[in-house]
């Protein structure tokens, strides 16, 4: 592969195609914060607000304003989208909900943790464009409740019976991983190393399970043991893959190579395992014993989860040089860009049959907004940078 035109590709699907499509279809001029229910086209077909997918938005614009241009137009959709969040978005204490009306009066009560945790994001992001203390304030007050909800994410809305199988759940450690860097430049010194260690011993050690063959599992029971039920049985390998970037990232932040080369071996496991074999791509749920899961959806194929395996494979590659990385790599990014891309109209889809088919044209929804597109292009983009300029200083050098 050409790892240099590869960089370009990623990049110029961004800039030139990915970013102008959110900010010119997504945007709520009239009311504030983002459309995310787009057809093939651009065009609304529906104006209720996820919390969850506010809050990537506003992340998005934010941390490619940060890190990649300062420009006006990503700052000022990020800013409206921060203010509507602000003014509808949490019941006056925090906590958010998961959905609003256009206008921004509340849907659905605030039951769901990662309307939380997109919150805290969103807001680290934006205090750091704007210097605004009381979006500082906003994510660090948040970050503060979901630190508190860890043992019941759901608090008096989860609907299980308590005491029969008391489950804990991956998630959760999952984006805290990311969280806990997101908002580094929040956190006191303790607060964040103990943040991490929690999350790399519950990812690395409670849900991932050697006896299984190397694999990451999505529930196990509150004492740590795994569970012989639907929801104990069940393996996501998109959730598992993703982690692992997540856990190399903070890896190389703590100067722990052990810790990168485990989780860029679990990232080769998961990807193996989940893998569809026949028709290409990988299954979005699977049962740890071969039983029927119970997701009827369970061999779709979706966006996010092919995406966040290419930064994985990206990163497990360049943090360690295993080739297999590289050789998965081209194997995903050919499914992933002749599948999900669409090549008539901007931005890309979200879900297909098992055979590869567009299930759905639309290109925002519910579940699907402006986030694992744009942030996959933009790592990987970045990733592919690095590599080319080691490559170049060591032909320099040679």
């Amino acid at each position: 592969m050409d790892l240099k035109k590869l960089a370009d590709q990623y990049k110029d699907e961004l800039l030139d195609n990915v970013l102008p499509f959110w900010l010119e279809h997504s945007q709520d001029h009239e009311h504030g914060g983002y459309f995310t229910c787009l057809d093939r086209k651009g065009n609304v077909f529906d104006t209720d607000k996820f919390i969850w997918l506010q809050g990537r938005e506003v992340w998005l614009f934010s941390m490619l304003y940060n890190k990649v241009e300062k420009r006006q137009e990503w700052l000022d959709c990020a800013i409206q989208g921060g203010e509507f969040l602000k003014k509808y978005g949490h019941d006056g204490n925090y906590n958010w909900y998961f959905s609003l009306d256009r206008t921004g009066r509340p849907l659905v009560e605030p039951y769901n943790i990662f309307s939380y945790t997109f919150a805290v994001m969103a807001f680290g992001q934006l205090s750091l464009a704007t210097g605004n203390q009381e979006y500082a304030d906003i994510a660090m007050k948040t970050f503060d409740i979901v630190l508190s909800k860890t043992n019941n994410p759901k608090g008096k809305w989860n609907k299980l019976y308590p005491g029969t199988r008391d489950l804990k759940n991956f998630a959760l450690p999952m984006i805290l991983c990311n969280l806990a860097m997101e908002i580094e430049h929040l956190l006191d010194k303790g607060c964040l190393e103990k943040t991490m260690e929690v999350c790399i011993h519950e990812v690395m050690e409670v849900f991932y399970r050697p006896e299984l063959g190397g694999i990451i599992v999505e529930n196990v029971l509150a004492n740590g043991e795994l569970s012989d039920s639907f929801e104990g049985r069940q393996v996501t390998p998109g959730h598992d893959i993703e982690a692992m970037w997540f856990i190399m990232d903070l890896g190389k932040r703590l100067n722990r190579p052990d810790l990168i080369e485990k989780a860029k071996n679990i990232t080769l496991t998961m990807l193996d395992y989940g893998w569809d074999k026949e028709f290409g791509g990988i299954y979005y749920f699977m049962d740890r014993k071969g039983c029927p899961p119970q997701q009827l959806e369970w061999d779709q194929k979706l966006w996010w989860v092919h995406i966040e395996t290419l930064i994985s494979l990206l990163k497990g590659y360049q943090l360690t040089g295993d080739k297999q990385c590289l050789d998965w790599f081209e194997k995903v990014h050919e499914y992933t860009w002749s599948h999900f891309k669409d090549n008539e109209y901007p931005e890309w889809y979200g879900y297909l049959n098992r055979r590869g088919e567009v299930l759905l044209p639309l290109k925002g929804g519910k579940w699907k907004g402006c986030f694992h597109v744009p942030r996959g292009l933009y790592q990987c983009w970045q990733i592919l940078e690095d590599i080319n300029l080691v490559a170049r200083n060591e032909n320099k050098n040679s």
